[in-house]
């Protein structure tokens, strides 16, 4: 998701050790395998300040990319992060507009009373009144709204918006425990969700309550939370990058990039300054 990470790139000095990873060209430039996506970059040797290693460390000692289900599952956080900083902006937006209503209640209603008022009397010189529209409804609902009401949507608001926020930015940061806040703040969601649904059923309704039981199941499941699947000890934690170097099969995930043979691939003349995949090879 940043680009290329190739030791071997910034190394100055390759030697036939270092094949898996690196290789001097005949005229003096290098190829160095990403470990990220398994091409090899072509590239002229560092000089200076460009130098980060004196020779390649070992493959233990290098900075390991993200790839395969471990790269997967953190898009998908990230995804799950925006969804709920949308949840979390709607409601800051609903507790801001219940805190207006709040302080302004009585100069609003004042104010639909003549609305009203201004609306109803030539309807009622007509004989039309019966027929009320939209407005004199909404208009009606803001005069017989209570304080009280009014207040604990505020209070219900920012609860809501702390918790949405909270969830969106621990998920962000990829933190345990957010992913385990939002499994309990989305199944507290549920009940409700699914009474509204029996309530009316509309298209949004249905999407909101599938979205929230895949995301449950999905954080649940892929996340081990609870201890399922092992739980947290059974993270991708110990990741064998020896193999994944060395072995001409996928060894992270079923959609892992390909990886590469430990020698590196001759280069044709028409290749790119670029890249140079080795599969083309």
């Amino acid at each position: 998701m940043h680009g290329h990470v190739a030791p071997a790139e910034g190394a100055r000095v390759v030697g036939p050790e270092d094949a898996p990873l690196g290789a001097e060209l005949a005229d003096g430039r290098r190829i160095a395998r990403c470990l990220r996506c398994d091409m090899w970059i072509q590239h002229d040797p560092p000089v200076g300040a460009d130098v980060d290693y004196e020779h390649l460390p070992p493959l233990a000692m290098l900075p390991k990319p993200r790839r395969g289900a471990v790269l997967e599952e953190a898009i998908v956080m990230r995804l799950i992060a925006l969804n709920k900083a949308m949840h979390a902006l709607a409601f800051s937006i609903l507790a801001v507009a219940a805190l207006m209503i709040e302080t302004r209640l009585g100069s609003l209603k004042s104010f639909a009373q003549r609305v009203l008022a201004g609306i109803t009397s030539p309807l009622s010189n007509t004989g039309q009144y019966a027929n009320k529209t939209w407005l004199n409804k909404e208009l009606e609902k803001l005069l017989h709204l209570n304080a009280g009401t009014v207040k604990l949507v505020l209070i219900v608001a920012l609860i809501y918006a702390t918790i949405e926020w909270t969830e969106a930015i621990g998920l962000w940061r990829e933190r345990r425990w957010a992913e385990y806040l939002t499994v309990i703040a989305t199944a507290g969601f549920l009940p409700l969700e699914i009474h509204e649904l029996l309530h009316r059923v509309t298209a949004l309704r249905a999407i909101a309550l599938i979205v929230n039981v895949a995301l449950l199941v999905w954080l649940i499941h892929n996340k081990r939370l609870f201890g399922l699947r092992g739980g947290t000890h059974a993270m991708h934690e110990n990741v064998n990058w020896d193999a994944i170097v060395a072995s001409p099969t996928p060894a992270l995930g079923r959609r892992a990039p390909r990886p590469l043979p430990a020698s590196p691939p001759t280069v044709r003349a028409h290749e790119s300054d670029q890249g140079i995949d080795a599969a083309d090879d």
